[in-house]
């Protein structure tokens, strides 16, 4: 006979909603800011006066742009964990190790709320 998942309360996964939809509002504040940076979106206008031929400045920019471009998908990614997080909260999953089948721990959720592997499950991985 298989024991019952012991699951957070109402309560609690309504303490871990509040923090994930904060998380979810900053993260993609954070995202608008750095598509835009990449997009160029607040340029200052003056790169018709400007001298043609900068590698230097122009290698920088590139790099900038794929930097900014690399940290946009990572926020994307993250803002996509923490909505399915919010999805299993919904459907009572959230807090429950996908490996163990065991709560995940309290501290480890207000840290990382879109975690879906206890501490134990991630030690196993790495």
């Amino acid at each position: 006979m298989l024991d019952k998942v012991e699951k957070y309360s109402k309560e609690e996964l309504q303490e871990f909603k509040e923090l994930i939809l904060e998380k979810i509002k900053r993260a993609e504040k954070d995202y608008e800011i750095l598509t835009s940076s990449y997009r160029n979106d607040s340029s200052n206008g003056i790169d018709d006066t400007a001298p043609t031929f900068k590698p230097n400045e122009s290698g920088a920019a590139t790099m900038s742009k794929e930097a900014n471009v690399k940290m946009a998908l990572r926020q994307q990614k993250f803002i996509r964990d923490l909505k399915n997080a919010l999805i299993r909260i919904e459907n009572g999953t959230y807090g429950i190790c996908r490996v163990t089948g065991k709560k995940i721990q309290k501290e480890r959720l207000r840290l990382v709320p879109h975690a879906t592997l206890s501490i134990e499950a991630k030690k196993q991985q790495g």
